[in-house]
């Protein structure tokens, strides 16, 4: 079964083929009925944008992408969270954040040891890998 599409003409000629709205011909971007709810769709998403970019200038946060952009992240947390009214919430949450931030360290530590490890290791299976699959005489 072939299912329904978005009426919408494209000023190109081609159709929209998004998924129409239940009971409606067209998409939630095409609809008439959906363009109060679509205006406010694109403000939000551009303020989404602009805090996003802020946010990254202002912290000099990139993402969460590896175990350092954690630990970045965490510490910039730390450091807003301590500058906030004392009280228990504020001493439990940056308790947490303790521990997670001991946490990645360990992390850290076993996802180097491990490279290490790898490393040392790499000759070895390369020639056990040789031993097993010679390509000597092969040509």
């Amino acid at each position: 079964m072939v299912g329904r599409a978005c009426s919408y003409q494209m000023p190109d000629g081609r159709a929209c083929r998004a998924t129409p709205l239940r009971d409606q011909p067209f998409c939630f971007w095409h609809s008439p009925e959906t363009s109060e709810d679509l205006t406010e769709a694109r403000r939000m998403g551009g303020l989404h944008r602009r805090k996003k970019r802020t946010v990254a200038t202002i912290y000099g946060f990139g993402g969460l992408r590896s175990i350092e952009d954690h630990q970045a992240l965490l510490e910039t947390v730390v450091i807003e969270s301590m500058t906030l009214e004392n009280s228990i919430a504020r001493n439990s949450a940056v308790t947490r954040m303790i521990a997670t931030g001991a946490k990645l360290i360990e992390l850290g530590d076993l996802a180097a040891r491990i490279a290490a490890i790898e490393a040392a290791l790499a000759p070895r299976r390369r020639a056990d890998e040789d031993a097993v699959f010679p390509t000597e005489g092969l040509g």
